[in-house]
């Protein structure tokens, strides 16, 4: 899970956030060879709340409430779908029958036009079979072939994160340093570190099955 995700808008200026030609771009559904990344519904709002709800999970994530209930689910789905929450956020969901899995994003880089910065969260059941590597494969290819300003995304996961962290590495990210960030459900701080991944290394990975 990454520590970015769910990262309220409102710490940005008024001008930051009325940029609408690189922030607002167009986030298409993805499909991968076992998920379907699409555009939160009001159907996920149950599975949601009941996913969410996991301190093993908010300890993860930035801006996760804990305990998380099904109307902190009901004003996630409200405020993604109307931009507040992110620029490019995404159900994570199977394709062989829409099951609810997770949550993956993609925000500009608060300083940054060139920048992107990726997010995500499972589900405990889900944990372990590959689903947030697909996933985040998914999200890199679309963010470096759709959208040719884009020259790197960062990825931060907690220091205590190690699955987090193997995600990132089987991505193509490299180490660039580590700091602290907010944790909601913690009430503080906590230690993570931030990874980089480049366009020109993107484009030397020939498939990702080199990286699995």
């Amino acid at each position: 899970m990454q520590s970015l995700l769910l990262r309220d808008d409102q710490s940005r200026s008024p001008d930051d956030r009325q940029r609408p030609d690189r922030s607002r771009s167009d986030c298409p559904v993805l499909l991968s060879q076992r998920l379907v990344l699409r555009a939160p519904h009001i159907e996920d709002i149950d599975a949601l709340a009941h996913l969410a709800n996991n301190a093993a999970i908010a300890t993860m994530v930035a801006r996760m409430p804990h305990p998380y209930t099904a109307k902190d689910a009901a004003d996630f789905v409200r405020r993604t779908n109307i931009g507040e929450i992110g620029k490019c956020v995404y159900a994570i969901t199977k394709a062989d029958n829409g099951e609810f899995l997770g949550c993956c994003a993609l925000e500009p880089h608060p300083e940054n036009d060139d920048i992107l910065e990726m997010g995500y969260w499972l589900g405990e059941p889900y944990w372990n079979r590959g689903y947030a590597t697909e996933a985040a494969h998914a999200l890199i290819d679309m963010a470096f072939r759709t959208r040719e300003w884009i020259t790197r995304i960062d990825a931060r996961c907690r220091v205590t994160n190690i699955p987090s962290r193997r995600v990132i590495q089987k991505c193509g990210f490299q180490f660039q340093g580590s700091g602290m960030v907010g944790n909601l459900a913690m009430g503080g701080t906590v230690p993570v570190e931030w990874y980089r991944l480049d366009r020109k290394t993107w484009l030397s990975l020939k498939s990702w099955g080199e990286m699995r």
